[in-house]
C-alpha cells in the first residue's frame, strides 16, 4: 500500500511537470488568446485538479492492489491464456481506453451521470488546466468502470500504471490551447485524440459536444460513428448554456453543481442532439408538405 501510495505521489509530480510545460507552450502558440475566462478558470480548475489528485491517488492504490493479487494468484484472462509484457500492456491499453470511451458516452446519455461529467464541460475556456477539472464523483465513475475491467482481465500492475500514465498525458495534449497544423492534426486522428478533434467534444453545441469521445485511440470514434473531423474544432464555443456565471463557476460552485436544483441539468447532450435532430426533420417534414 505505503509502495502504491508514494508511486502515485511521484505521478503527480510527472502531471505537475507536464502541465507545466504545456502551460509555457500554450503562451507561445496559442490556438485561441487569453480571455476573460482563461483568467478567471484557473484557480477553480487548479482546485478541482488537486481533488482530484487526492481521490484518483486513493482509488488507484485500491485498484493495484486488487490487480496485485490477482496477478500474484494467477487469475484473470490474461493469466489463462499469458502474453509478453510488450503484448499484454497493449492489450490491456486498448481494452481500458475501450471503458473509457463507454463510460463516457454513458455520462453524456445518463442524466445522474451527466450531473457529474458536466462540471468538466462546464468550463469556458479550455486548455491544459481544464484536463483533470473533474468532480470527485466523474472519477469515482470512471475509476469503477476501469477496475470493472481491469481486474476481470487480470491486468498486470505494470501494465495498468502504464496505461493510466499515458491516458493522463494524452488527456493533458488534447485539451491544451495549442496551434497545431491543421494537416498533421488531421494525420494523428487516424490514430488518437487530438487537441483539434478534442475541442469538438467541448462544443456548446449538443451534437458537436455528443462526438469524439476517444482519449487515446481515436478509433473508437471511428467504429461507433461518433467522430467529427478535426478541422472543424479550430473555432469552437466552449461551454454549457446557463452555467457560464461567474457565481457557478467557483470552485464551491463547481462541487455543488450536481446537487444544485437551480441548474437544468435535466437533459444530457446525447438526448438534446437527438431531440434537435428530430425538431430539425420534422420542420423539414413540415416545410416539404
Amino acid at each position: 500500500m505505503v509502495t502504491s501510495l508514494l508511486s502515485s505521489m511521484s505521478t503527480v509530480g510527472a502531471i505537475l511537470g507536464a502541465m507545466a510545460v504545456i502551460a509555457l507552450i500554450e503562451a507561445i502558440v496559442p490556438l485561441h488568446a487569453r480571455g476573460r475566462w482563461s483568467r478567471f478558470h484557473l484557480l477553480p480548475n487548479l482546485a478541482l485538479t488537486f481533488t482530484t489528485f487526492g481521490t484518483n491517488i486513493l482509488m488507484n492504490a485500491a485498484i493495484v492492489m486488487a490487480l496485485a493479487w490477482t496477478y500474484s494468484n494467477r487469475m484473470g484472462l490474461l493469466r489463462i491464456a499469458p502474453v509478453g509484457p510488450t503484448a499484454e500492456s497493449i492489450v490491456v491499453a486498448v481494452l481500458l481506453d475501450f471503458a473509457f470511451y463507454a463510460v463516457h458516452v454513458a455520462m453524456h446519455r445518463s442524466v445522474f451521470l451527466w450531473r457529474f461529467h458536466c462540471v468538466h464541460h462546464s468550463d469556458p475556456a479550455v486548455d491544459v488546466t481544464t484536463t483533470i477539472r473533474q468532480h470527485p464523483g466523474e472519477s469515482v465513475i470512471r475509476y469503477a468502470a476501469i477496475a470493472a475491467v481491469a481486474i476481470p482481465l487480470g491486468a498486470s500492475p505494470a501494465a495498468f500504471a502504464i496505461y493510466r500514465l499515458w491516458s493522463v498525458l494524452s488527456g493533458l495534449v488534447e485539451h491544451c490551447n495549442i496551434r497545431v497544423p491543421v494537416a498533421l492534426d488531421v494525420l494523428l486522428t487516424w490514430v488518437t485524440s487530438t487537441p483539434n478533434m478534442h475541442k469538438i467534444h467541448h462544443s456548446c453545441r449538443p451534437h458537436e459536444t455528443n462526438t469524439n469521445y476517444s482519449n487515446i485511440f481515436s478509433i473508437f470514434d471511428r467504429v461507433f460513428r461518433t467522430f467529427t473531423p478535426s478541422p472543424r474544432g479550430l473555432n469552437i464555443k466552449y461551454g454549457l448554456a446557463g452555467l457560464d456565471r461567474p457565481v457557478v463557476q467557483t470552485t464551491f460552485g463547481l462541487l455543488a453543481m450536481p446537487f444544485a436544483s437551480t441548474l437544468n441539468l435535466t437533459e444530457t447532450p446525447g438526448r438534446a442532439a437527438t431531440r434537435q435532430a428530430y425538431e430539425a426533420n420534422h420542420q423539414l417534414g413540415d416545410f416539404r408538405q
